[in-house]
């Protein structure tokens, strides 16, 4: 029974009203973290309606006898949830679809989560996901997250994981023609300082208009993170294992759009940072980021062009971040905390501009040092790619001006090779100014083309991508017939 608003429940009701729903019906497969989820649906009433089965595989092989064994030897990863998934929803399909599958929604839930240990030593994570579905003997959805969790209690770390676990499972039911309220529901009873989304995908039949790349931009506009990423193909990626031991280089921009001057700043950037004796190129991973602040359309964001950047950037496979880390040491603080290896950064003399002007550091007790502190750790590198100034020389480094009191600090990184010029590029791109091809799209002036890159050229106008003028006549689909016929309104239940 899908809502159409959005209606704030306890976990408590939540668990009930599913309860008391003969239509759903499954499994709970917990690994840990206890049996939290289960547990909410036992103390609501009624569980016997709901719950099919629940079960803890803790030793690992017992749960590698029910899931099989993992390549990478850890359990905490999205293919142990996937395996868990798989499995429970098959079992369930197998023993009960003939007896009530007529009738019913089959879903099977699992987690597997490693909480703080005795000595609040680690990384508290875990992956969560639904299997469900939506009318009788329907094909399944999937809805996978990714969480952190931050309280500084094992229990109460515990009791969050059960919260999200039956929010998931009431949103997946009761919000799944409303995605972005789905994804916003998963906080209900919570807060950001005790449960960190950092990744969520949707998959299935029920799901095939969802952009999965949006939903990464809700978790990071609504707070649940501060960064995000998905790869070339649009997949949503979990930072910290996309980013583990691996060297990371980085740029920031609005690419909007992706222009002669980004290829070349990025291209010669990289090249100069895999120079570097201590990065292996088999390591790395190059990021494009874009900020909450670069996608901002005035007080909102303009979901269609951030897009049109994705969809560019994706074709040029290139992964994606999108982050809420307006300065550079945020940054830098998120990714050290997921790689040990060395971070490049790669810009432009305007962003290096923007890091040496006090003012973005005046809330530290520490200002600029504070921050710098941060930035320039000593596995950081700053490449930077010079700049015209109006009268026709260069700007780069070696010509960079800064206030007197700032000169020492320049010349002490610039000393001990934390900042660099880019020494290759191409003199003629350094006068392409993003705004102005922007404008020229947007009028579909003679030439922008000269100053974007051919494939990128070409999608601009194949899919009149960044407001070019021209039009796109949708692919005819075939009728499907909706899979949520089996959830009507309560006025329909009732005659």
């Amino acid at each position: 029974m899908p809502s159409s608003t959005y209606e704030y429940l306890g976990t408590k009701q939540k668990a009930l009203k599913i309860n008391l729903d003969k239509r759903i019906y499954g499994s709970y497969a917990e690994i840990g973290a206890g049996q939290e989820v289960a547990a909410n649906f036992f103390k609501a009433g009624g569980a016997s309606g709901t719950i099919a089965k629940t079960m803890s595989a803790y030793d690992m092989t017992f749960s590698n006898a029910i899931y099989g064994l993992e390549e990478s030897g850890r359990y905490v990863v999205e293919s142990r949830l996937m395996k868990m998934l798989r499995h429970e929803y098959d079992l369930l399909i197998e023993r009960l679809d003939q007896k009530r599958g007529a009738d019913t929604c089959f879903f099977s839930f699992a987690d597997t989560v490693v909480a703080l240990n005795y000595h609040k030593t680690n990384e508290s994570h875990g992956w969560v996901g639904l299997r469900f579905q939506l009318s009788p003997q329907s094909e399944p959805n999937d809805v996978i997250i990714h969480v952190r969790m931050l309280d500084n209690d094992a229990i109460l770390q515990q009791q969050a994981l059960g919260i999200i676990g039956v929010n998931l499972i009431y949103g997946c039911y009761y919000y799944h023609q409303m995605p972005e309220i789905l994804l916003r529901s998963l906080m209900d009873d919570l807060t950001t300082e005790r449960i960190e989304i950092d990744m969520i995908r949707f998959n299935g039949p029920d799901f095939k208009k969802v952009d999965n790349r949006l939903m990464s931009l809700y978790l990071v506009k609504n707070g649940f993170t501060n960064a995000a990423l998905f790869g070339p193909n649009g997949q949503n990626l979990q930072p910290a294992d996309t980013l583990y031991k691996k060297h990371i280089a980085v740029i920031r921009g609005r690419f909007r759009p992706f222009a002669l001057v980004h290829q070349d700043m990025l291209q010669n950037g990289v090249a100069q940072f895999l120079e570097d004796p201590e990065v292996d190129p088999n390591r790395v991973v190059v990021l494009t980021e874009l900020t909450l602040q670069n996608l901002r359309d005035g007080d909102d964001i303009n979901e269609k062009d951030f897009l049109d950047r994705v969809d560019i950037l994706g074709k040029l496979g290139l992964t994606v971040m999108v982050s809420n880390y307006t300065e550079y040491y945020k940054l830098i603080s998120y990714l050290a905390k997921l790689t040990k290896l060395k971070i490049g950064l790669i810009m432009g003399i305007p962003n290096l501009e923007f890091i040496f002007d006090e003012q973005h550091y005046a809330n530290l007790p520490g200002g600029i040092l504070e921050a710098f502190a941060t930035l320039f750790s000593r596995k950081v590198k700053l490449y930077v790619y010079p700049a015209l100034r109006p009268d026709g020389t260069l700007a780069n480094c070696f010509k960079f001006q800064l206030p007197f009191q700032l000169r020492d600090l320049f010349s002490y990184l610039i000393s001990n090779n934390k900042i660099e010029d880019i020494r290759s590029f191409n003199k003629l791109n350094l006068h392409i100014q993003s705004d102005r091809v922007l404008s020229m799209i947007k009028a579909a002036e003679e030439g922008w083309e000269q100053y974007v890159p051919a494939e990128v050229a070409a999608m601009i106008k194949d899919k009149c991508l960044f407001g070019f003028p021209c039009v796109v006549y949708p692919k005819e689909e075939e009728p499907v017939e909706s899979a949520n016929t089996f959830f009507t309104s309560e006025k329909e239940d009732t005659q």
